[in-house]
């Protein structure tokens, strides 16, 4: 045990003899998703660094406070990267907060989420103690994985000291082709461009105009180029578009006073939404984030009605139901999970559900 996880240990186990909540963050920049933090801020940024990066293993070892940036340009050195193209949402971003708010950028439908590249994780749980799941390569799991049970869990389970990574080898092509489409044409076309053997890594479709990534060997990538025609971008145009769209700094994404926007999980083939606001398809569909002023139970009915659900990404009261309701079994597990882990209830309370 380092000096600096004796001490945050001590600190856990005063807290919970205290009663008094901590409010885990690394850089903080996604303290907008999510209910409201509450509880006194436990900085964690100060527990950085790579602990291992073996590049013929395709793995890195890296404590959680490590900034997401310096472990990007790490791996670019060694011509490799995060597959699941992880949003920053700021300068400040950390690896432990990459992997609590579990999100994945426009590669997500091609290579995968954050929890698939999850290895191993090292954690301190609501008693102060230190546990380890998972390692440093993809066979060594017997049962449930507890390690990807951590992403996406906003900070509730414990504080992610380390983190064990699965990397890959950077692209060799890519391209990015231009087509004008209405939404029903071009949900249509992502779907059947999903289902044959193109190197497709990334959609993007908004007012009219579909975006298409295609990214491996040169021969693949320049033969699905010409099978599909469309306008190609220039290659730092294509750099900034997809960049613009992981970190929400796209023109669709700006929200007007009184908006929501709304992340809509679907299945890739439903129809659209038919809900009044602007809207922005990724994932081959999958993936519709829609900006409006609607109210929420017509947002979550609709989207519930074409087999998937809603959350209030950016924009709406973090006070209240910003996730879709649990059904009574779901909800039951979540509640026994942080029972398991964190049973004085002190980490990050209410950030995901009001009543854990």
């Amino acid at each position: 045990m380092t000096t600096i996880e004796k001490e945050w240990a001590e600190r856990v186990r005063a807290a919970v003899a205290a009663g008094a909540p901590l409010c885990l963050r690394g850089g903080g920049t996604k303290d907008f998703y999510g209910r409201m933090p509450v509880g006194e801020i436990f900085d964690l940024r100060a527990n950085a660094g790579i602990v291992a990066h073996e590049p013929t293993e395709l793995v890195v070892t890296v404590r959680g406070g490590t900034p997401l940036a310096e472990l990007e340009a790490a791996l670019a050195d060694k011509g490799q990267y995060l597959a699941f193209e992880p949003p920053h949402f700021g300068t400040g971003a950390t690896v432990a907060g990459c992997v609590a708010a579990g999100l994945a950028g426009p590669r997500r439908a091609a290579m995968g989420a954050v929890r698939d590249f999850m290895l191993g994780v090292k954690l301190l749980d609501g008693r102060g103690e230190i546990m380890r799941f998972g390692g440093q390569v993809m066979k060594n799991v017997a049962g449930y994985d507890i390690s990807r049970l951590v992403a996406g869990s906003l900070g509730t389970l414990g504080i992610v000291l380390e983190v064990s990574l699965k990397v890959l080898p950077r692209p060799v092509a890519e391209a990015t082709l231009r087509f004008e489409f209405d939404e029903a044409s071009a949900l249509r076309r992502m779907n059947e461009w999903g289902g044959q053997p193109l190197p497709v890594s990334a959609t993007l479709w908004h007012a009219g105009v579909l975006h298409l990534r295609l990214s491996g060997a040169e021969a693949a990538v320049r033969a699905a180029t010409e099978k599909l025609g469309g306008d190609q971008l220039a290659a730092d145009e294509a750099t900034a578009l997809w960049t613009s769209v992981r970190e929400q700094a796209a023109a669709p994404f700006a929200l007007e006073p009184g908006e929501v926007l709304w992340r809509v999980a679907l299945p890739s083939t439903a129809p659209a939404l038919a809900l009044p606001g602007r809207q922005v398809v990724e994932w081959g569909g999958a993936l519709r984030w829609l900006a409006s002023a609607g109210e929420a139970a017509q947002i979550r009915a609709r989207a519930a009605e074409l087999g998937g659900h809603a959350a209030a990404f950016r924009g709406g009261d973090p006070r209240g139901e910003v996730f879709q309701p649990l059904s009574a079994p779901l909800a039951g597990i979540h509640r026994r999970l942080k029972q398991a882990f964190d049973p004085a209830g002190i980490f990050n309370p209410g950030r995901l559900y009001p009543e854990f």
